[in-house]
């Protein structure tokens, strides 16, 4: 059944969002991302003290593709 939609603002849109206005079968979006992070990259709060002597990230990967998204629907 068709809906009737009035105006709408998008004040922005993300690399794997979809906007859709109507009927559909299907959405599917698809991301991928890789983070690579320290001792102590991720801490929130106030009045954090951190104290990192010796922090190493190791960021050596061998594989070409971590997360294939193609043909995935």
């Amino acid at each position: 059944m068709p809906a009737i939609v009035g105006a709408f603002k998008v004040n922005s849109v993300g690399t794997s969002s979809i906007v859709h206005v109507g009927d559909v079968i299907t959405i599917s979006p698809h991301s991928e991302v890789k983070t690579f992070a320290g001792a102590g990259s991720f801490n929130t709060g106030d009045g954090l003290n951190i104290y990192n002597q010796n922090s190493v990230t190791n960021t050596y990967d061998n594989d070409v593709i971590d997360q294939p998204i193609t043909g995935n629907l």
